[in-house]
């Protein structure tokens, strides 16, 4: 089933190739794709355990979905996220 979300704290390139990087680790995932202008994040998942494992891996690096909360700390893992994401490019 493929899923769309919209995020929180997605700025750039950098934190779209931390995404996609920590997304493809993920066992049930394929077909990743992050866009850095509208904010989503797009996937392939097997089932619904996979859907919601990945909406805690992006809530893990930084990047809630849209509508939920986004807390101080939430928002500096973002930053970190991206650092990682455009060293690692």
């Amino acid at each position: 089933m493929r899923e769309t979300f919209k995020v929180q704290n997605l700025k750039c390139n950098g934190c779209a190739s931390t995404i996609t990087t920590k997304l493809e680790s993920q066992n049930g995932l394929s077909n990743i794709m992050v866009d850095s202008v509208t904010k989503e994040v797009a996937f392939d998942a097997e089932n619904e355990l996979a859907a919601s494992n990945a909406k805690a891996v992006l809530f893990k690096i930084g990047y809630p979905l849209e509508g939920e909360d986004n807390p101080f700390l939430t928002k500096a893992k973002s930053y970190v996220s991206c650092a990682i994401g455009k060293s690692n490019s």
